[in-house]
């Protein structure tokens, strides 16, 4: 295994014109990450508000409290898979994401994979900016009512203080972004336990408040017999199970970025299996369970924890809790999406963008996108962001998984890949067979994205081309699975 990274190999990488150190292969001599490592990395990625959105979401959809847990959990255990099969070879050749997709798309061919994940990014970095801004704008308006009234000018959408404290959240993240991906450390080292904390403590006031968790765990489910969506259940069921999937599809692809300081597959494949589903499945019941019990104390379902803790009257938890929102939200933020599309972006100009520039182009495009759009309701949140994006996502999974597990059978010539006129070029740095099997996978989600977003009316496309959009990150990863496969068999005999 240690021959993949011997020095010849590093010498050769260094030398090509796609080199530059944040995208350099990590030799064994640099890997610090054990099983305990990405066990933590996942329980602190997992312990966070769009996770307790995620699944309070569900329960606003309809579903009861052991429905939306399990649809978690089985979304998790599902992306489990080609998270832990991308993580191979970043673990085995040093490799980050953006030169893991150059064996399969090209040298120039890979920012097409590259900046799809960036941009999907940037939407989340919006998102949890978003978030975080919200938590600071709720805190203030207690102790300024002001900034609340209902007839506060808006721009964009949101009120003059919303967007002033979203964008004071933003200001901090590139403070960070500036100091260095080691400057959050500290964060990420305290933020797990706050939060965990934070939504422990959300679960014994949900406790008391609701009368035990007898009321809170037996609402019935919408889609029960006699109740106002009976018989829906499985229409609801596969499009949230593949909007769960679409939330860490993400990480799927990008994993290589953390793998490549892992000392062993075993670390790497026990640490993430330990960490995120069972993770995802408590923060899941948490939500869930503080969901539940708003619609027996208000009376309507609120499934946004800083809406909760913004009904309390107490100045001294109010700030806590809001600060220790803010604290994780930052610290998340940085790790899982600042350094993804940080080397995304690099990915384009390797002696040009940096780490840093990187990281500064993504906190604009994450402005750009207005993310408070994104999380304004929980249909949008899953069938439009989610599944929106996993059909992008899927096929892209299934093209990279094809080619290194059954085309090359692992084998990869690592300084070919920093090389523009090596075996990765292909047509002028480009895989035509990796895009083509990309277009084929995506195409047939398209409609029903379209009829999501009311671009065009449901009436004007077929049924089932609607009801595929379901399905979209199976449909897409499956297909291009296949076809590049087909592809590639037919490109080696011709």
């Amino acid at each position: 295994m240690a021959s993949a990274l011997d020095s010849t190999t590093l010498d050769a990488a260094r030398a090509g014109s796609l080199y530059n150190e944040d995208l350099a292969p990590v030799s064994w001599d640099h890997r610090k990450w054990g099983l305990a490592s990405f066990a933590a990395l996942w329980i602190s990625m997992s312990a966070c508000i769009p996770t307790y959105m995620l699944a309070s979401s569900l329960i606003g959809g309809g579903m009861n409290w052991w429905e939306a847990i399990l649809t978690v959990f089985l979304g998790n255990l599902i992306v489990l898979i080609p998270m832990v099969l991308n993580a191979h070879a970043g673990t085995h050749y040093g490799i980050p994401f953006p030169v893991f997709c150059r064996a399969s798309f090209g040298t120039i061919g890979a920012n097409l994979p590259a900046l799809l994940r960036a941009l999907v990014a940037c939407g989340w970095f919006g998102i949890q900016t978003w978030i975080g801004g919200s938590a600071i704008y709720k805190i203030l308006a207690i102790f300024f009512p002001g900034m609340a009234d209902p007839g506060m000018a808006t721009l964009f959408g949101i009120t003059l203080p919303q967007l002033a404290c979203f964008l004071f959240f933003w200001g901090i993240n590139m403070w960070v972004v500036y100091m260095g991906i080691d400057s959050i450390r500290f964060l990420l080292n305290i933020k797990a336990p706050l939060l965990i904390a934070l939504g422990l403590l959300l679960l014994l006031w949900a406790y008391q408040t609701a009368g035990g968790f007898g009321p809170i765990l037996s609402q019935p489910s919408a889609f029960d017999p006699g109740q106002p969506k009976a018989g829906q259940f499985l229409s609801f069921f596969f499009p949230a199970l593949t909007g769960m999937i679409g939330f860490w599809a993400t990480l799927s692809l990008n994993i290589p970025d953390f793998s490549r300081y892992a000392k062993s597959q075993r670390d790497q494949i026990i640490g993430q299996s330990l960490g995120l589903p069972l993770t995802m499945a408590l923060y899941a019941f948490i939500g869930v369970a503080v969901t539940s019990a708003t619609t027996i104390i208000y009376g309507k379902t609120i499934w946004d924890p800083t809406d909760v803790l913004a009904r309390f009257r107490n100045p001294v938890l109010l700030i806590v809790a809001m600060l220790a929102l803010c604290i994780a939200t930052l610290a998340t933020n940085i790790a899982a999406n600042v350094v993804s599309p940080a080397n995304d972006f690099s990915q384009l100009a390797p002696r040009k963008i940096s780490f840093r520039t990187g990281g500064l182009i993504t906190g604009i495009i994450g402005v750009l996108i207005m993310p408070w759009k994104l999380v304004a309701d929980p249909s949008g949140y899953i069938f439009t962001w989610l599944i929106g994006y996993s059909a992008l996502l899927g096929p892209i999974g299934g093209i990279m998984i094809a080619d290194y597990f059954v085309v090359r059978r692992r084998r990869l010539n690592v300084g070919a890949l920093y090389d523009t006129e090596g075996e990765y070029r292909y047509t002028n740095g480009i895989s035509l067979v990796a895009v083509v099997a990309f277009v084929l996978a995506v195409l047939p989600n398209l409609p029903g994205f379209f009829v999501t977003i009311k671009v065009i009316p449901a009436t004007s496309v077929p049924g089932p081309l609607v009801d595929l959009y379901n399905y979209a990150w199976f449909v897409g990863f499956g297909l291009a699975f296949v076809i590049y496969l087909i592809l590639r068999k037919i490109v080696s005999k011709g």
